[in-house]
């Protein structure tokens, strides 16, 4: 009798296995669907040493250049290798905490659309190795401050 209670507790244990196996590969192919299903980039909040500020869909921290108009880049060339200008190729997609209608883009002279959040255009910089760096701010390469940007739009 111990036996089959055994056997039956057993067979309970593989059938839930089992049944966490399946939701577990269920939910992965589902989970990295999801942000390609996005149009456009999206640009959200992330706390780092300098508090919140807004990064792209990799974590990395987006920042304003001091040097730039609202509408025109001041960054090109040997100064967009360092700093990458972030780009997107439909619309833009703020997330929690933003404010939509502050996010939006703007053609830069190749003809790439770059993300402007609250008349800042935004980049992200070399320097930053990993999601959640902010080794780029107060930097002053290229002739002018770089700043993260915090959740108003405004340099952190």
């Amino acid at each position: 009798m111990s036996r089959s209670v055994l056997v039956g507790g057993g067979l309970a244990a593989v059938a839930v296995l089992l049944a966490a196996c399946g939701g577990s590969s269920s939910s992965s192919p589902s989970q990295p669907a999801s942000p390609s299903s996005v149009p456009g980039a999206s640009v959200s909040l992330s706390s780092t040493p300098l508090g919140q500020v807004l990064v792209n869909p990799q974590g990395f921290t987006l920042y304003l250049f001091q040097a730039d108009t609202a509408t025109k880049s001041a960054c090109s060339g040997a100064c967009a290798a360092v700093w990458p200008p972030a780009t997107a190729t439909g619309t833009p997609v703020a997330g929690s905490g933003l404010t939509a209608s502050l996010l939006t883009t703007v053609t830069r002279a190749d003809g790439t659309k770059q993300l402007e959040y609250n008349g800042h255009l935004l980049y992200t910089y070399a320097g930053d190795s990993a999601a959640g760096q902010t080794t780029g701010e107060g930097n002053t390469s290229f002739g002018a401050g770089w700043f993260a940007v915090n959740a108003a739009g405004d340099k952190v």
